[in-house]
């Protein structure tokens, strides 16, 4: 399907006026001066202008502003090939987003999570207005009368990345939107409250914000603006095992406040929801000895999802280290959904410590992630619905 052109801008239009009043230019030659890879402007349009059928309303730039524009022209973008002024939007998005992933992959930064997200919102808030803009969409805010709402200091009020998501035409598709919305949630959490560190816990979200945008910037503006020829494979120094990974997350204390928001959120979505690989982007790395000559020198190899290796990895992985996980939160509302509304909390705790549920020998659950974090798998879950329903003239 081809992309929508942009239309031709204010001041652009300005121009194209103090150029024909300028005169010694042809149309071919003013439709030169504002074509680029982006938007391209026929004739039809410079006619609309000198004839004032379209844009009456707009005043001829002063011969000083056309003379500046001559004197800069092309003003293109060297890495890209898009204009500096025309697509300034554009060129943020992809510059703010490099930035946020050499930040992340930067060696001796502590804070590397926050930082990417902070980045990462902007060029994404650029991304948007620039499909807006393109779309001929306004995307500033408006007063009760329909007016342009205006800053302290007389600026337009443009969207925010959230307003940008809910927009009936938000380009992007839900899961995207999901993980943009669990950053934005961390975002707050970071603007508002001291954090310590969190990479590990949100880094399959990130890994999944850059392939997005990414993604989105190569769909609705080209493949030639992907960011993959820019950004390399980042190289380690250690590799960990699972439990030397287990004490690293807790010892890194993630801060009750980001745990309990990330919970709450994880709780409203489906499980199709959090399996989309693009609210989370999840990687295995599995050591693997080269068996072809070819093959000796790869770091990384991608398989297939749906290749036979790759439902071998699944297989060892799922039987080995996943178990469905529940919350007490999420064991409590399962009980009273099936129709045990006075199983409360009180009950799940003196529950458990009847049977001393949480002691390993039982194998009712572990000890999560994070600190004072326990989740119960699917055999405790077993063991409270027996429980409801040989008391059931209690819970009911």
């Amino acid at each position: 399907m081809p992309k929508k052109i942009a239309p031709i801008e204010r001041w652009e239009i300005a121009l194209v006026k103090a150029m024909l009043a300028r005169g010694g230019y042809s149309d071919q030659e003013i439709l030169a001066y504002f074509t680029r890879p982006t938007r391209s402007v026929n004739h039809r349009v410079i006619s609309e202008i000198r004839t004032e059928a379209k844009h009456k309303t707009v005043k001829a730039a002063t011969d000083d502003d056309l003379s500046d524009f001559l004197a800069t022209w092309p003003g293109i973008d060297p890495t890209t090939g898009l204009s500096i002024r025309g697509d300034e939007l554009l060129i943020k998005a992809r510059e703010a987003m490099i930035a946020a992933v050499h930040i992340f992959n930067g060696a001796g930064l502590t804070f590397r999570a926050e930082l990417f997200i902070v980045t990462s919102v902007i060029a994404w808030t650029y991304l948007m207005h620039a499909f807006y803009r393109r779309e001929g969409i306004d995307y500033r805010y408006k007063n009760g009368d329909g007016t342009i709402k205006k800053t302290a200091q007389g600026e337009d009020c443009f969207w925010e990345l959230g307003m940008c998501l809910r927009h009936g035409r938000c380009p992007v598709p839900s899961g995207v939107v999901k993980n943009l919305e669990f950053l934005l949630m961390i975002r707050h959490e970071i603007e508002h409250r001291m954090t310590n560190r969190i990479d590990d816990a949100v880094s399959a979200k990130l890994q999944a914000c850059c392939i997005n945008f990414n993604e989105a910037i190569k769909k609705h503006f080209g493949g030639q603006y992907g960011l993959e020829r820019r950004l390399p494979i980042a190289l380690q120094f250690v590799t960990f095992s699972s439990d030397q990974r287990s004490i690293l997350k807790k010892a890194s204390s993630l801060p009750a406040h980001i745990a309990t928001v990330m919970d709450e959120f994880h709780q409203g979505l489906t499980d199709e929801e959090l399996s989309d690989p693009a609210f989370a982007y999840r990687v295995v790395f599995v050591p693997k000895l080269a068996n072809r000559k070819s093959a000796a020198d790869l770091a990384v190899e991608f398989v297939k999802p749906d290749s036979e290796e790759a439902t071998e990895i699944n297989r060892v992985l799922l039987k080995e280290v996943e178990k469905k996980r529940y919350l007490g939160k999420q064991i409590i509302e399962m009980m009273q959904a099936e129709g045990y509304p006075k199983f409360k909390q009180g009950s799940h705790t003196a529950l458990w410590h009847a049977l001393d549920a949480k002691n390993p020998t039982h194998n009712f659950g572990r000890e999560g992630e994070y600190k004072d974090m326990w989740v119960w798998y699917n055999s405790w879950l077993q063991r409270v619905r027996a429980h409801c329903q040989e008391h059931a003239d209690l819970y009911q």
